[in-house]
């Protein structure tokens, strides 16, 4: 029993995890030339003023109150010299518009000419010189036509960045609890409370092997179908504009192989293997 329950805890995480690792490609970019041409003209004051005192209005709280008025960083990291930003200029933007860990996602508070200009503002200001220069819709539309390193670390990572040891620990611990406890509850209502040693016979019927045949059958249909998803989200890479890959249905697809595969492991040990057992019920039946 604590077997299948750590082996069924760890299916329930995995799904979990290939629902949180979601975001694997940029958004496709319209370029809009009013944006355009906004990104190369206001960030200095626009920029500025974004940066240094954020939008009331809208909530948009001021970037230097994290990371320093002079980018020197502070609660929030260093932006001034940052090689990150420097060598890959599209970085900033991506920042401003989904955030990540404790910095919020701006995309939805702030219009497109403001998240421009804050960008490009941390880009060049005290003495950044970043590649490329100046961010633009086109310079976004690009970027999201390849599969930048960011991309790829983050859909090779089985556990996303954004999830660390604590989350991981509780989740684990939860999931190993409640399913302990459901196996617990099956077997107290399969078997009774009066449990005794012996040997499970094969209990070999039609029905168990349409059971079987069929679970097999589920295993290939959904092999099939994860295999299909994954040449599917591939070609998606070279798609213009880019498809982004659908990892949810990527995980559930491998969660169903694994899940019917253990179920066909099952049927096998309950009705076509004789083995010996710890605990069986006074009836001679032993549920699995």
């Amino acid at each position: 029993m604590p077997t299948v329950a750590i082996v069924l805890s760890a299916v329930m995480f995995i799904i979990l995890l290939f629902l949180f690792n979601s975001e694997t490609a940029p958004e496709p970019v319209t370029i809009d030339p009013a944006i355009t041409a906004a990104a190369a003209k206001e960030w200095p004051v626009l920029g500025k003023s974004i940066f240094e005192n954020g939008v009331a209005a809208v909530g948009a709280s001021a970037c230097a109150g994290c990371h320093g008025l002079g980018g020197q960083g502070g609660v929030g990291p260093k932006l001034a010299g940052d090689q990150n930003l420097l060598q890959n200029a599209v970085l900033a933007h991506t920042r401003v518009v989904k955030g990540k860990g404790a910095m919020p996602a701006y995309e939805g508070k702030l219009k497109d000419n403001e998240i421009y200009a804050v960008s490009n503002y941390v880009i060049n200001a005290w003495g950044n010189k970043a590649t490329p220069p100046l961010i633009t819709p086109a310079v976004i539309a690009a970027a999201a036509s390849t599969i930048s390193p960011e991309v790829l670390k983050n859909r090779s990572r089985l556990v996303p960045e954004e999830i660390k040891l604590p989350e991981i620990t509780l989740v684990t611990f939860i999931l190993l609890c409640l399913t302990y406890g459901l196996i617990g509850l099956y077997s107290v209502w399969a078997e009774g409370e009066q449990l005794h040693p012996g040997i499970h016979k094969t209990r070999s019927t039609p029905v168990a092997m349409l059971a079987m045949v069929s679970t097999l059958i589920g295993v290939m249909f959904f092999g099939v179908l994860f295999a299909r998803q994954i040449l599917v989200d591939l070609a998606g890479w070279s798609a213009d504009p880019i498809v982004k890959p659908d990892v949810t249905a990527e995980g559930f697809y491998a969660a169903m192989v694994v899940i019917l595969l253990g179920v066909a492991a099952g049927l096998y040990k309950k009705y076509f293997m004789d083995s010996e057992v710890v605990i069986e019920d006074s009836s001679g039946e032993f549920p699995w």
